[in-house]
């Protein structure tokens, strides 16, 4: 229980670092004009899926909202840069476990019609390629970041989801 301070907030608990869940943002950024979206495929040296296709993602860093998150890595990977107005929270994604999470990830995906600069592999020693994707011809599953393909696809139906569940027993 925690213990108020002299200025009457409650004084901060340790966090429970045995059982820390990841906190991830994605972004889907949809040209609807277009009807595309913008993908990366990541490189053959990856910690995480070599050679798959994924949305533009990444972990928050401490005392960073999410939305900064989300910005950040979008920028970070591809140059295009988005103000976190801009973001619409558009699923969630929950998984069990993963690289450099083994006590589970939690995925913020985000979508945004708005965004400036062009789409370019900013980050080529983790990333074969970033391109715009017609909606028509995006990667088979099969191809695709398990999570992140189900949270896009997720998106594009008319009565999306809200949460995936992922690796959870």
């Amino acid at each position: 229980m925690a213990h108020p301070e002299a200025d009457g907030r409650p004084q901060a608990l340790e966090p429970a670092r045995e059982s820390m869940t990841l906190l991830v943002a994605a972004v889907i950024v949809h040209d609807l004009a277009s009807d595309r979206v913008v993908l990366l495929q990541r490189g053959p040296a990856a910690k995480f899926a070599p050679g798959k296709w994924d949305l533009p993602v990444g972990k928050s860093e401490p005392g960073e909202p999410i939305t900064a998150t989300a910005v950040r890595e979008l920028y970070e990977e591809t140059g295009l840069v988005v103000s976190p107005e801009a973001l619409r929270v558009a699923h969630v994604i929950h998984g069990a476990w993963g690289v450099e999470s083994p006590n589970g990830f939690l995925t913020v995906v985000f979508a945004t019609h708005e965004w400036t600069g062009e789409a370019v592999n900013r980050e080529p020693a983790k990333h074969t390629q970033v391109r715009w994707t017609p909606l028509p011809t995006l990667p088979a599953p099969a191809d695709f970041v398990p999570s992140t393909s189900t949270a896009l696809r997720a998106y594009l139906t008319p009565t999306p989801p809200a949460l995936t569940v992922h690796g959870w027993a």
